[in-house]
């Protein structure tokens, strides 16, 4: 699997925004006080949001969500298409970020996302204009063999399955907790935040901790939960 063929899978950019917000709220509510792998800037800037994944093995991804659209970028660390495999000076993949619409080339540059040097970090690009009917890749030539040549598989593995079921997978992997999956379910519904739900999910949660999360997130919270948080 590759991003062209992630490409064709992947949901719509409302759809998909709905689905990161509701990953990051899920994790944000079972790991308060850490480091999640999810998350979810509802102001990464002063017109886009943004969603992030870090696995901290050093693979990770980013979609800004912006009024033009969509721009995804993807770096599996052991991809052959990484930028390091190359024996001088790195760089992307040839074809990875060619086509990349003007619209969209502010974020091939973007700080958080090129490393010290300005080498754009990633081994996977999609795209998608606003009123675009698809999502779009470069044209790229893929070496073979190789089952997952860019890592698209495996880092936008939950938006490929965005269930319940795939983040409870996930969830009680990772955490090593039981999850509950009704309440999983309330979370990627978006319906507002209760304190009994946020209570099923993690009796330990701070209020305070899951309120400043879903602000972040921009995630709706229920009365009851506003109340206990103060």
């Amino acid at each position: 699997m590759t991003a062209r063929d992630i490409a064709g899978a992947l949901p719509d950019i409302d759809t998909l925004k709905d689905l990161c917000r509701s990953m990051a709220m899920a994790e944000a509510i079972l790991n308060p006080d850490g480091e999640c792998i999810y998350s979810y800037s509802a102001q990464w800037s002063e017109s886009e949001e943004a969603a992030s994944m870090r696995n901290g093995s050093g693979d990770e991804y980013d979609i800004v969500f912006a009024p033009e659209g969509a721009y995804i970028r993807g770096f599996d660390h052991e991809s052959p298409l990484s930028p390091y495999h190359h024996e001088d000076v790195p760089q992307p993949w040839p074809g990875v970020l060619d086509s990349v619409p003007e619209v969209f080339r502010r974020h091939v540059d973007e700080p958080a996302f090129t490393d010290e040097d300005g080498c754009p970090v990633l081994t996977a690009c999609l795209w998608r204009e606003t009123n675009a009917p698809s999502w779009q890749t470069g044209r790229i030539t893929f070496p073979e063999p190789h089952p997952d040549p860019d890592g698209s598989h495996r880092l936008f593995e939950l938006l490929l399955d965005p269930t319940p079921e795939a983040f409870r997978t996930f969830a009680e992997d990772y955490y090593e907790v039981s999850v509950d999956v009704e309440a999983l379910r309330h979370v990627y519904e978006l319906r507002p935040l209760e304190r009994a739900l946020v209570v099923t999910l993690n009796p330990s949660a701070s209020p305070e901790l899951i309120t400043a999360a879903a602000s972040m997130i921009g995630y709706p919270v229920a009365a009851d939960l506003r109340s206990a948080a103060g």
